[in-house]
């Protein structure tokens, strides 16, 4: 019974953090209320702060935490088969614009979201995002290195790529167009193509 009631609580809480996530995403942090959250879950709303006794700002810290994990680990599925670094960026930057379309120029990042509305305002969710754009630069670094880009070359290169890549998500969305994720996906493997051909 205990085993159930454990399992239950688990799947309320992740049904919780994903209704958090894809209302972030789409809404932005300062507009989506608990009481959406709640119900876009289908959980109580008192379960909400039984989960997250530190209420939104909780709630925002474990949407980053989670999520990002989550696109790191698809970043390096995207990655990982290929040899030529320059190529698979570019790879990647087509999947993103694919992404974005599917979305239908929603933001497909939910950690750039929350970090455009509260870097300057809620000083928890700004580490938060900041670590996690931390651990994206220090996956794609090591990724850069294992092709053979020294550091400090392969952190910098990785850190321009993340920077190209969320600057054309929102140019995209404000135009509701690929071509800027296209382009910039040209520039970030020009970017590496030239790091690589330098060493």
């Amino acid at each position: 019974m205990s085993d159930n009631k454990d399992t239950g609580a688990r799947d309320t809480k992740q049904r919780i953090v994903t209704a958090g996530t894809e209302l972030f995403r789409r809404r932005g942090y300062a507009g989506t209320g608990m009481k959406q959250i709640a119900e876009a879950a289908g959980a109580p709303f008192g379960s909400i702060y039984h989960f997250f006794p530190g209420g939104k700002a909780q709630l925002g810290e474990e949407v980053i935490r989670t999520s990002g994990a989550v696109y790191l680990g698809l970043v390096a599925e995207l990655l990982d088969p290929h040899e030529d670094r320059a190529a698979a960026t570019g790879d990647f930057f087509t999947a993103a614009a694919g992404t974005l379309s599917d979305l239908d120029f929603a933001d497909p990042c939910p950690i750039a979201t929350v970090a455009l509305e509260v870097a300057s305002t809620n000083e928890q969710l700004r580490l938060a995002t900041s670590e996690i754009f931390d651990s994206w630069i220090d996956g794609l670094a090591a990724y850069y290195a294992a092709g053979g880009i020294p550091e400090p070359a392969a952190r910098e290169t990785a850190s321009s790529v993340i920077a190209l890549l969320e600057g054309a998500f929102m140019l995209g969305r404000a135009a509701r167009s690929t071509a800027p994720v296209l382009a910039a996906g040209r520039a970030a493997a020009a970017i590496v193509r030239a790091v690589l051909a330098d060493e």
